[in-house]
């Protein structure tokens, strides 16, 4: 092969100041052995960096062929192998030599970057769970959680209540950022939500990719702030794209095809709950325990007290003062069950499918969402309830309710 040009003053102290703007762990992960990971193209990725930087240039580059043949339509990569190929003929000292848009450029740099550091900060799986998975319902099998700052999406699977991880890709978010407030701002918005349903390819258009996933934003808690917009999904990228820059949507979740094609394994509409956080927070397992258990003696307090028809006040004492439900006040609330509490002899109230979700940015909401199974002597109702609770002077108090 013929030698390249290039020095340790130009093209490879770029990569090596880029690679460290990924923000490698004390002790980052060892380059993949040669070949493709199953994972997708963040471990090859690493290496082709890692050669660049050691500046074996060659080894590189056949990195970079091996990646296009599997990801023929990975821009990142093409940009890399242009810079490699240009730097046989002539010294080069800048990222996306060979390329034409700056816009284009910076947009494939930010990518290199987000995938680098999400490769060398992998959670540790074992001892770390996100702080939002307080309790998986029996009949969600799998949760999703989106870290936007570092441009991933994180797949858990569903072991008695606890998450296990089980996946995670690259994803792209809104090129605003995150934390939508209005319609049309191109932010992609943080908090709980669910998959509503889904959209097959045949039926989109070729900017969705192999399909789509909405989600219900606004949820109860941005209607209640006022948040506006609609069509929040997560889908795939063009046919002629394997992948965008990590600001690069209208506020939607975005993966490649393949991605998303896996991802869909993982994912029942009506149930898979999506919490989308700027930064994830990680608890070890014994915080994440502790946490949980607090809330669900809090949940069963709340339960045990609304059978007790005889002390309404008691049942009363777990909503919040800024409590609303969808058509009433707190005091609209409490006179309507002190009046059904009078014309009951008993109440029976059992909780199923009980799901527990931390909402991000704040950590004192949470929301809870179960099958309520309500019975007294003179009525029977089954009705699934979502619950907001609130942390009020030290105690979790409910500072929403209404059917789910």
């Amino acid at each position: 092969m013929k030698g390249m040009t290039i020095g340790r003053n130009g093209f490879v102290r770029m990569i090596a100041t880029l690679a460290a703007a990924a923000l490698p762990l004390a002790a980052a992960a060892a380059p993949a052995p040669l070949g493709i990971s199953d994972s997708g193209p963040d471990a090859s990725l690493e290496y082709v960096f890692t050669e660049i930087e050691a500046n074996r240039l060659e080894r590189a580059l056949q990195r970079t062929d091996e990646l296009l043949h599997v990801y023929p339509n990975f821009r990142l990569a093409h940009l890399i192998k242009g810079d490699l190929l240009l730097a046989r003929s002539k010294p080069i000292s800048t990222f996306g030599n060979a390329s034409a848009p700056a816009e284009r450029v910076n947009g494939l740099r930010d990518e290199a970057i987000a995938r680098l550091r999400a490769y060398r900060e992998r959670p540790a799986a074992t001892r770390h769970i996100p702080r939002y998975l307080l309790q998986m319902g029996p009949d969600q099998r799998f949760a999703v959680v989106v870290d936007t700052k570092r441009a991933r999406l994180y797949v858990y699977a569903n072991e008695g209540g606890k998450p296990r991880f089980v996946a995670d890709y690259y994803i792209s978010h809104g090129k605003a950022g995150a934390d939508k407030r209005v319609e049309g701002d191109n932010k992609t918005p943080l908090g709980v939500y669910e998959v509503t349903s889904f959209i097959e390819q045949a039926k989109l258009p070729d900017l969705y990719g192999s399909g789509a996933f909405p989600i219900n934003y606004p949820n109860e808690w941005d209607r209640r702030l006022g948040r506006t917009g609609h069509g929040i999904w997560l889908h795939g990228t063009p046919s002629d794209t394997y992948a965008r820059p990590p600001l690069s949507s209208e506020g939607c979740v975005t993966l490649a095809n393949q991605d998303f094609l896996k991802l869909s394994n993982f994912v029942q509409p009506g149930l898979t709950p999506v919490i989308i956080s700027n930064e994830i927070e990680w608890l070890s397992l014994d915080d994440w325990q502790t946490e949980r258990r607090n809330l669900q003696l809090a949940i069963e307090d709340w339960r045990r007290d609304w059978e007790k028809t005889a002390d309404v006040s008691r049942y009363l004492s777990h909503y919040s003062k800024d409590f609303r439900s969808d058509t009433q006040n707190l005091a609209e609330w409490s006179e309507q069950k002190r009046k059904i509490a009078r014309s009951r002899q008993w109440i029976k109230v059992r909780l199923d499918k009980l799901s527990m979700f931390r909402n991000p940015g704040r950590d004192d909401i949470v929301v809870v969402t179960f099958e309520q199974d309500y019975r007294s002597d003179d009525l029977s109702d089954r009705v699934r309830k979502r619950q907001y609770w609130l942390k009020e002077d030290g105690r979790w108090k409910i500072v929403y309710e209404g059917k789910a």
